[in-house]
């Protein structure tokens, strides 16, 4: 019987450093799990993020299709694991077309997460063995640092203050997780606070070891994860909101934000 653990997201919440972590030492692992991140499944990825852009029926049997054709390829494997914040759909804070920000998970997440088990159940058989993870964060810490990713990538304006307007009826996470729990029962959904794991020594990637069998014992065994603070200073993103608000050529705005996160991660410690 197939073991497949899906980490699904959430954005900003240590996925980075889970998947990095996994992507390190992946072959130290392959013993006890085979582990698939966001390159190895760009087409699904791709898909996924469209249909969170604009949550359409069609797209939704795009990313489907795409999923299942990447998972034809895949051989099986007692445990398999797969890790990406995209399988949640977009990061809040991005515009839909028409229909403005998007300001929540659910309505993405849930139809993705129910796509996944039918797609893992077509390929696995109806007795595969199928669990989901979401990594989790306190609401203002999780709001801010969603803000400053937004004002790194697209042209965000708006100061911190604004942005937060915008979200007074924001959906804490963990009711968001809850939400994909409710809509595939009997499927069991896990959570994990960033604020909880990040500080233990695998980091961020302590839940999905866990869900993959290995003891504490064995975890303990594993290399230390580095804690790096993957943000923008808030120099950085003041400098960025700046830009957003000042340039008008799309290629020079984006290549002068390229600019200012390389040198901003390389000072910072």
């Amino acid at each position: 019987m197939t073991h497949v653990i899906v980490h699904a997201g959430f954005h900003k919440t240590g996925t980075s450093s889970l998947q990095d972590y996994l992507r390190a030492h992946r072959a130290r692992l392959a013993d006890r799990v085979t582990i698939y991140l966001k390159d190895d499944f760009l087409d699904a990825g791709n898909a996924a993020r469209r249909y969170g852009m604009r949550p359409h029926p069609w797209r939704l049997w795009r990313f489907r299709r795409a999923l299942r054709d990447f998972l034809k390829a895949i051989p099986e494997a007692p445990v398999i694991f797969l890790s990406w914040e995209g399988f949640s759909g977009v990061m809040p804070g991005h515009r839909r077309p028409l229909s403005g920000p998007v300001r929540g998970m659910a309505r993405a997440a849930v139809p993705l997460a129910r796509g996944i088990v039918a797609e893992l159940r077509r390929r696995f058989g109806p007795a595969a063995r199928i669990e989901f993870l979401y990594t989790l964060r306190e609401d203002e810490s999780w709001l801010r640092s969603v803000w400053g990713h937004i004002a790194r990538s697209i042209r965000l304006t708006e100061d911190y203050a604004a942005f937060r307007a915008g979200f007074r009826s924001l959906t804490p996470l963990d009711a968001e997780a809850a939400s994909v729990a409710r809509a595939i029962a009997p499927v069991p959904v896990h959570t994990a606070w960033l604020e909880e794991i990040g500080a233990l020594q695998q980091g961020p990637a302590t839940p999905a070891l866990r869900l993959m069998g290995l003891s504490d014992t064995e975890i303990a065994a594993l290399p230390r994860a580095s804690h790096v603070n993957r943000g923008n200073s808030d120099a950085a993103t003041q400098t960025f909101l700046h830009l957003n608000r000042t340039l008008a050529d799309p290629a020079e705005l984006k290549q002068r934000k390229d600019a200012l996160a390389r040198e901003d991660h390389r000072n910072r410690p």
